[in-house]
C-alpha cells in the first residue's frame, strides 16, 4: 500500500505539491483565526449561588439554606450537576450545565429558580449568584499604597473609587478588595450605666435606628420662596 502512494505521488508531482500548498494555506489560515489565551479556560460552565447566614452552624445553614438552595437547582433546565457546600456562617451551591451552554442564558435560568427558592430562606437570609467568572479568571492584582493614608483610608479609596473605575474596563466581571480596614461605625455601650440609670440595650438599638432614618415632611410656601421640610438622619 505505502510503495502504490509513493509511485502515486512520483508519477503526480504537481498534485501532490498543490495539495501541500493548500495544506501549509489552511494551517496558516487556522493559526491566525483561532483564539490563544495564555491560561485557557478549560472549567465548566457553572453559576454559583452565595448565601451569607451570619453566626450559624455549618449544620445549621445545611438545613436551612445548602439544602433547599441544593434541591431547587437540580431542575433548572441543561444542569448537569448541582453540588452544595456548607460553612460557617456562609453556603455556596454549584450548578454545572452541559458543555456549549451560554453563560448568559445560565445565569438568567439560575435567577429564575432562585427567586422561587428565596421564599424558602430563613428571615434575613438574601442568596446571591456569583460573578461570570471562573477561578482561572483571577488574571490581575494590585496593591494599593501611600506613605500619609492610613489602612483605613486606603480600604475606603479602594471601595469607593478605583474598584468603580476599574469595574468599567472592558472584559472584568469583578473587582475583589482584600485587606485593610473596612470603614464602619461603633457604639460602645456600657452595661453598668444602662443598668444605673435603667436604660435597656434593646432601647440604645432602637434610638440609633430611628435616628439614622431621614424624615421627609412637606413643603411650606412662604411668600414667593419655597421650603422644603425634611429630618436629616445620616
Amino acid at each position: 500500500m505505502l510503495a502504490k502512494i509513493i509511485e502515486w505521488s512520483g508519477r503526480n508531482r504537481f498534485l501532490v505539491l498543490l495539495a501541500t500548498l493548500f495544506v501549509i494555506v489552511g494551517g496558516v489560515v487556522a493559526v491566525i483565526k483561532t483564539p490563544l489565551d495564555a491560561l485557557p479556560d478549560l472549567s465548566d460552565v457553572q453559576v454559583i449561588v452565595y448565601t451569607e447566614y451570619p453566626g450559624q452552624a455549618p449544620q445549621v445553614v445545611e438545613d436551612q439554606v445548602t439544602y433547599p438552595l441544593t434541591t431547587a437547582m437540580l431542575s433548572v433546565p441543561k444542569s448537569k450537576v448541582v453540588r452544595g457546600f456548607s460553612f460557617f456562617g456562609a453556603s455556596f451551591v454549584y450548578i454545572i450545565f452541559e458543555d456549549g451552554t451560554d453563560i448568559y442564558w445560565a445565569r438568567s435560568r439560575v435567577l429564575e429558580y432562585l427567586n422561587f427558592a428565596a421564599g424558602r430562606m430563613p428571615k434575613g437570609v438574601t442568596p446571591q449568584i456569583g460573578p461570570d467568572a471562573t477561578g482561572v479568571g483571577w488574571v490581575y492584582q494590585y496593591a494599593v499604597l501611600a506613605k500619609d493614608k492610613t489602612l483605613a483610608e486606603l480600604r475606603t479609596l479602594q471601595d469607593w473609587y478605583l474598584r468603580y473605575q476599574l469595574t468599567k474596563a472592558h472584559g472584568v466581571a469583578e473587582v475583589a478588595s482584600i485587606g485593610g480596614f473596612v470603614q464602619t461605625y461603633q457604639v460602645t455601650v456600657d452595661p453598668v450605666k444602662l443598668r444605673a440609670y435603667g436604660i435597656p440595650l434593646a432601647a440604645v438599638s432602637k434610638v440609633i435606628r430611628e435616628s439614622n432614618r431621614d424624615v421627609g415632611g412637606r413643603v411650606v410656601e412662604m411668600a414667593e420662596t419655597e421650603y422644603m421640610v425634611r429630618g436629616k438622619g445620616y
